[in-house]
C-alpha cells in the first residue's frame, strides 16, 4: 500500500509540475491537476492538505533536477572557470529558445505569490535559490577564488536577471550577454 501511495503522490506532483510550469500556479485548479494525474480530488487532498502545499511540492520536485542540470552544464564545459560559466549561460540561452520554455518556475511562482508572504511555495523557492547560490559558491571556492560568496551572489543576480529579461523579450541574447559578464567577473577576480 505504501508503494501505491508513493506512486500516486508522484503522479500528482508530476501533473502539478507540468501544469504549474506550463500555465502558472494561479491559473491551474486542483481539479485540473487531479484530472491530469488520473486521481480524484479527494485522493489529491489525501496527499496534500491544500493547493498551497501542492504548489510547494511542485517547486521542491524541481529543486534537485534544476541544480543537477546546471552542474551538468558546467561539468560538460571545457576550460577555466570563466569559460565554463559562460558555457553554462550559453546552454541556458539555448533552453530559452525552446517553444515550451516559460522561464524559471521558481521566479514565476514567486511573482505570482508576491502578495502572500510566508506561502510554503515562496519558502521552497527561496530554499532552492539559496542552495543554488551555495553550490555556485563551492564551485568558485574550489577554483581558488577568495571572494567566492560575493562572486556567487553576483552571478546569481546575473542569471536570474537574464532569465527574467529573456522571458520578457523572448531573446536568448540577454542570457548570453549575462554569461559574458559572469565570465568577466570571474576573470577579474582571478587576476586580483
Amino acid at each position: 500500500m505504501a508503494r501505491d501511495s508513493t506512486e500516486t503522490r508522484g503522479r500528482i506532483v508530476g501533473a502539478a509540475v507540468d501544469l504549474f510550469y506550463g500555465e502558472g500556479v494561479r491559473s491551474v485548479s486542483v481539479d485540473a491537476v487531479a484530472e491530469k494525474a488520473g486521481v480524484t480530488k479527494r485522493t489529491l487532498y489525501y496527499h496534500f492538505k491544500s493547493k498551497d502545499d501542492l504548489v510547494a511540492a511542485y517547486l521542491q520536485a524541481r529543486d534537485q533536477p534544476t541544480l543537477a542540470l546546471y552542474a551538468r552544464w558546467l561539468d560538460e564545459a571545457d576550460g577555466p572557470l570563466a569559460a565554463k560559466l559562460e558555457a553554462m549561460f550559453r546552454r541556458l540561452a539555448q533552453s530559452t529558445a525552446h517553444p515550451k520554455w516559460r522561464g524559471c518556475g521558481f521566479l514565476r511562482t514567486a511573482a505570482e505569490l508576491a502578495n502572500a508572504p510566508g506561502h510554503p511555495a515562496l519558502q521552497a523557492g527561496a530554499a532552492h535559490k539559496k542552495r543554488f547560490e551555495a553550490w555556485l559558491t563551492e564551485v568558485i571556492a574550489a577554483d581558488g577564488l577568495d571572494d567566492s560568496p560575493a562572486l556567487a551572489r553576483q552571478i546569481v543576480i546575473l542569471l536570474d536577471g537574464a532569465v527574467s529579461v529573456a522571458l520578457v523579450h523572448r531573446d536568448p541574447a540577454y542570457v548570453e550577454a549575462a554569461g559574458r559578464v559572469a565570465a568577466a567577473l570571474v576573470t577579474a577576480s582571478a587576476q586580483r
